[in-house]
């Protein structure tokens, strides 16, 4: 997989994910696909810190050099009363975009409510946060979904939003100019009509 991302790069291919079980099957075992990924300058993102906690943050990011984590909910074991710790700064400090999937880390026990999801803190802690569906279908849900709840469950208002969306666009896997016309033209417009 991680030699056809590189075969088809200037095909439409912007970048590589792993995800899966995350418990019993580290992210360092695909080591040699992200090494190669890394030679060929082909970002990518490793599920990471939802079903195994710290550790596996840890290995994707210092041992794989992943430059998203998808999930990472569990970082705020990294956390106390505010004060982060050496993994949670570096996620911060690096702008690290944690993909953040609320339904679905209800559905797996990660949260206990939409209120309580550990998204809202990270965001307010500064944390390059991003909103997800994670599986639209499994999860039964839509960005439209995700939003609302956040919304109407955790006090969100459109100004966060519209930072969580800001933070997709500039974590995305698009050049620099790309990313930068997207927030400038689109996003920054689409939410000043809804303020």
């Amino acid at each position: 997989a991680a030699d056809l991302a590189v075969a088809y790069r200037d095909a439409g291919v912007v970048g590589f994910d792993i995800a899966g079980a995350e418990d019993g099957f580290p992210p360092a075992d695909h080591l040699a696909a992200f090494e190669h990924l890394r030679r060929e300058s082909v970002p990518f993102t490793i599920h990471a810190g939802e079903a195994h906690g710290l550790p596996s943050i840890h290995q994707a990011l210092q041992v794989c050099g992943a430059q998203r984590i998808g999930h990472g909910v569990r970082i705020t074991e990294d956390i106390v009363d505010g004060k982060l710790g050496r993994l949670a700064g570096w996620v911060r400090d690096r702008r690290i975009a944690l993909e953040m999937c609320p339904t679905s880390n209800l559905q797996t026990g990660c949260a206990t409510s939409i209120a309580e999801h550990p998204i809202t803190a990270l965001k307010d802690l500064g944390f390059r946060v991003t909103l997800n569906t994670d599986n639209r279908l499994v999860s039964g849900t839509t960005m439209t979904r995700e939003m609302s709840l956040l919304v109407e469950e955790a006090g969100w208002t459109v100004e966060d939003l519209r930072t969580v969306t800001v933070n997709a666009v500039k974590s995305a896997f698009l050049p620099f100019d790309e990313r930068r016309a997207l927030i400038e033209d689109v996003v920054l417009p689409g939410y000043e009509s809804a303020l």
